[in-house]
């Protein structure tokens, strides 16, 4: 288990790699550069992480951690899979247009002519590692009765499309600043509400708990 002291540590190399690649993209983020910025020396940094890529992918792991967590805990012990799903809108929206994720994005645009490794990334540990995770959780609400869906997959598509839209695009680029939780909220409560008249049983879905709660279970 990590001190608190490496715990701090970890903290402070993680702030220093965003404002490093913010200000000097991906290509120019090097190790020495983030390590000066944390005030850690250079073989720390190759020690923990092994290599810049190492480094970067757990940024993106860490950003993407409690989604993930959230939907394994549920699939692991069988929660309430609408319930999971309402508790997974805000938090997944808040993922994407944070300023972290979208910091990642744009120099992941600026990466696309040079090593092309970080857009691979921020997929595989994003959306590769979600989207699998909700089909799964969309599966189990199908086997329950909960929703009708002949394909978890595409439904998933649709939620995602539902939540997110055009949102992320926009933050990269400026159009938009940074959303506030109660704007977070709403839009998490209205995906979810359209996803589930596009997904009603005959019978009608149940009422549901507020976005922001975590499921029981």
């Amino acid at each position: 288990m990590a001190t608190p002291k490496q715990i701090a540590r970890r903290e402070r190399i993680e702030e220093a790699a965003y404002a490093v690649l913010k200000e000097s993209g991906y290509k120019a983020a090097s190790l020495l550069a983030i390590a000066r910025r944390a005030s850690v020396s250079n073989e720390t940094l190759y020690n923990w992480y092994g290599n810049k890529q190492g480094l970067f992918r757990s940024l993106i792991e860490s950003n993407a951690r409690e989604a993930k967590e959230l939907l394994e805990g549920a699939l692991q012990t069988g929660s309430d899979p609408l319930d999971t799903l309402a508790a997974l809108g805000p938090i997944l929206l808040s993922l994407v247009t944070g300023d972290k994720a979208i910091v990642l994005n744009r120099a992941a645009a600026g990466d696309i002519g040079d090593t092309k490794t970080l857009g691979r990334a921020i997929a595989q540990f994003g959306r590769d590692t979600i989207a699998p995770l909700v089909r799964n959780l969309l599966q189990a609400a199908s086997r329950s009765g909960l929703i009708v869906c002949d394909d978890p997959a595409a439904a998933a598509d649709i939620y995602f499309r539902l939540l997110i839209g055009d949102l992320q695009v926009r933050r990269v680029i400026g159009a938009i600043g940074e959303l506030p939780p109660s704007e977070i909220e709403r839009r998490a409560s209205e995906a979810m509400a359209l996803f589930l008249q596009l997904h009603a049983p005959a019978g009608g879905v149940r009422s549901l708990p507020p976005a922001h709660r975590r499921p029981s279970g």
